[in-house]
């Protein structure tokens, strides 16, 4: 009894030893009605005294049956059939055996067995009550408990919906207010699961959406695939509705209250899943030291991220911002200490990379094999104003990076650059494009191996345009939108680090890497749908501001990989290398624009730049 306190203090809300009471009441209220029966009912041969007198040993017994079966251990807030089939079990057990021990004794006249189907019967029922109790309350009185909850959709009648449903019933925190389970299958339409209907089929969602003026959509297939997750999101999309999704069950924690995963806009991006050689990126990582500049920025972060699961020997993570990197550091000591990823040794320096005695004090004491050179101002409109930032970080740090790993013999330099490179409009894209020049140009006379991986926008990053359409959503609108035609091609962030990885693997030596962004994205259409996640409806709950293209900006992103025009193909399918051009010795035009931009205005470095960046065309 003692280990039951110990294991088990609580049971459905009652503590052990009160539940361990009141199946004492149930089998004397059971045994005690049949034994009034059989002594009413003058029964040949039964004495009710010798009933009475041993009824307290059956009671012990059953208890340590009970006890054996693990009925006071289980948790009946989510008690359903599965604990009813454990008590029944149990009940019916002790009763046998206790026919089997009657029958056996000669001359011993407990109680008729026919009556012992009675009294297991009833003893069950008894004793599953109060265990029952708060969902047979639930199911009963669903108003008092949904009516302030949002009305909500659940797709998928199976295992899936059952779980969603329970975890509704039995955590108020969560606020819906089921209305129907929505399936596919023809045999399940028109059924009724627990208590709720069952419409159909999926692909009618839009108008059961209208139909029952539906607030919130839960997904409840958790083993679907990719492509029909896809495929059920655009159809509920179609309305203004929050999106769930229940994860995969793999994904699933025990126990954990925080089952449902919000949809976010990723989601709605129709794009296929991205292969990597798990392997080839492994040998190229494991045991080595990386260096990570930028570590703190979006791509830099996930850099790290992902470089620590290939068993790296040590990572330093080197950047200006603190904040950035010690918020990262304070993830992955959190990870390792939980151990969702393998302990690994990392550390962080602060400084930049355009301060040469800086980035030499770092590769001096570190030594890394590897470098990964995301450190870069990225935002367009703002290096149109702060054009000497730009060239400041993105070109001579880009430089400094460069010739200390060649001066300290780094394996391999991965340059994170952009699609803005191509025929640039703007500061940054023009820098970033130089950036490229020189990582060619010294590849050429270096021992140490340089590429670059161009590629486009990625969603979620900082100071991107999914944030922004977040916050302006959270903040009642307007969402505004440069230009109501204007397209960007989108890559998750984990994608775009993933093809970085395999891309540095593949790496011979000056290449550029360019990467199949996919279909490009409507950013109009994008602000509709953020609109749409958010549960409100475009042009009425939150307007749509068009503002007109800012300073440097395109309207249609430059095409990345044109497979007809010279791009070779990797591996990979969504990893190109540029038709290689020879690039000259760039060195002298470093050393001119580095000591000559400080002295200049805007206008002017602007110029300068485009004099080393010949395919740099100047928008005002």
């Amino acid at each position: 009894m003692a280990d039951v306190r110990k294991l088990s203090k609580k049971s459905g809300g009652m503590k052990a030893w009160q539940m361990m009471v009141y199946d004492v009441f149930s089998i004397w209220l059971t045994y005690g009605l049949a034994i009034a029966a059989l002594t009413f009912s003058n029964a040949a041969g039964f004495d009710h005294r010798t009933a009475i007198i041993i009824l307290p040993a059956i009671t012990l017994f059953k208890l340590l049956i009970y006890v054996s079966f693990k009925l006071y251990r289980l948790v009946l807030d989510n008690a359903g059939f599965d604990e009813i089939f454990r008590i029944a079990i149990a009940v019916s057990t002790a009763n046998l055996i206790i026919v089997l021990v009657t029958i056996s004794i000669r001359n011993f006249n407990f109680i008729p067995e026919m009556y012992f189907l009675f009294t297991t019967v009833f003893e069950v029922f008894v004793m599953v009550v109060p265990r029952i109790l708060k969902r047979l309350i639930n199911y009963f009185s669903p108003k008092k408990i949904y009516m302030s909850g949002k009305r909500t959709l659940l797709i998928g009648a199976g295992a899936g919906g059952k779980l969603v449903l329970d975890e509704i019933r039995n955590n108020p925190v969560l606020m819906h207010y089921p209305i129907a389970f929505v399936d596919d299958d023809e045999k399940k339409i028109g059924n009724i699961m627990s208590g709720f209907p069952i419409l159909g089929p999926i692909n009618e969602v839009p108008y059961i959406i209208d139909n029952f003026n539906i607030e919130e959509v839960i997904i409840c297939i958790a083993n679907i695939t990719d492509e029909r997750f896809q495929e059920i999101i655009t159809k509920v999309a179609e309305r203004p509705v929050k999106i769930k999704r229940l994860p995969k069950f793999k994904d699933l924690q025990k126990n954990d209250p925080k089952k449902l995963q919000e949809v976010k806009v990723e989601d709605l991006l129709s794009r296929d899943v991205v292969k990597l050689d798990s392997e080839e990126i492994k040998e190229f990582i494991k045991g080595k030291r990386v260096l990570v500049t930028g570590a703190g920025g979006s791509i830099g972060s996930e850099l790290v991220r992902q470089i620590v699961k290939y068993s790296p020997e040590q990572v330093l993570l080197f950047d200006i911002y603190e904040n950035g990197v010690y918020d990262l550091q304070s993830e992955l000591r959190h990870k390792m200490t939980r151990g969702s990823i393998e302990k690994v040794e990392f550390n962080i320096q602060i400084g930049s990379v355009y301060n040469p005695e800086r980035v030499e004090e770092i590769f001096k004491s570190f030594h890394p094999n590897l470098v990964f050179h995301a450190a870069a101002y990225k935002h367009v409109p703002l290096m149109e104003e702060s054009p000497k930032e730009a060239i400041r970080t993105n070109v001579i740090g880009t430089y400094n990076v460069c010739k200390m790993a060649d001066k300290y013999e780094v394996e391999k330099v991965v340059l994170v650059s952009s699609d803005k490179a191509v025929r640039p409009t703007n500061v940054m894209g023009a820098t970033k494009r130089f950036a490229e020049m020189i990582i060619q140009c010294i590849n050429k006379k270096s021992k140490t191996n340089y590429s670059a991986v161009r590629f486009g926008n990625v969603l979620g990053s900082n100071g991107s345009v999914v944030p922004l359409f977040t916050k302006q959503i959270e903040n009642g609108g307007p969402v505004t939108v440069t230009h109501k035609d204007i397209i960007r091609y989108f890559m998750t962030i984990p994608e775009a680090v993933g093809l970085i990885l395999q891309s540095g693997a593949y790496a011979k030596g000056g290449e550029i890497f360019i990467l199949d962004m996919g279909e490009p994205v409507k950013i109009y259409d994008l602000a509709e749908k953020m609109i749409m996640l958010a549960g409100m409806r475009p042009h009425y709950d939150i307007k749509i501001e068009i503002t007109g293209l800012r300073p440097g900006e395109k309207l249609y992103e430059e095409l990345l990989v044109d497979k007809e025009n010279g791009n070779i193909k990797t591996d990979n399918e969504k990893i190109y290398i540029e038709k290689m051009i020879d690039q000259d010795d760039i060195e002298c035009e470093v050393l001119a624009i580095a000591e000559n931009f400080e002295k200049l205005v805007n206008g002017e470095v602007k110029e300068l730049l485009r004099e080393y960046v010949k395919s740099y065309s100047i928008k005002n």
